[in-house]
């Protein structure tokens, strides 16, 4: 795992989505998030490390909050967390985001469109929101 995780910090763990507008929509609202919009308390993990059964990256999921975001409806993300033995807080489907911008034109797997990004970007929002407040649960429990 590149990122040093802080006890409290969220992970935010994206689908891989590799040639899915879905997919990018969900990695970019990640990384909107864990370098931008709430870096000092959130992180991120690879996917593929946790499929894979790397200790560190299981050991992550199992002691800090997950907010999954997933491209379809198998929920690679979301279900890869619970089998390692994590706690998802909040799974994201971002195909439900789109219900909230009927017609939108997203782009493609390798670019996103000013209708992509703003989806992403509320999906970033959501994610920024709920990091926050497991935080501030987090903090009140102790």
């Amino acid at each position: 795992m590149a990122q040093t995780l802080k006890e409290g910090d969220v992970l935010v763990i994206p689908c891989s989505g590799i040639g899915k507008v879905h997919g990018l929509i969900g990695r970019e609202a990640t990384y909107m998030v864990t370098d931008e919009m709430a870096s000092e308390n959130t992180a991120t993990l690879c996917l593929a490390l946790l499929v894979k059964g790397d200790p560190e990256a299981v050991d992550a999921v199992k002691s800090h909050h997950c907010i999954t975001i997933d491209g379809c409806a198998k929920a690679c993300a979301q279900k890869n967390v619970e089998i390692s033995g994590g706690r998802v807080a909040k799974a994201i489907q971002v195909a439900e985001a789109f219900r909230n911008f009927r017609g939108a034109k997203p782009g493609t797997a390798t670019a996103l469109t000013e209708d992509g990004w703003k989806i992403t970007q509320a999906i970033a929002d959501s994610i920024t929101c709920e990091a926050a407040n497991l935080r501030a649960q987090e903090s009140a429990a102790l």
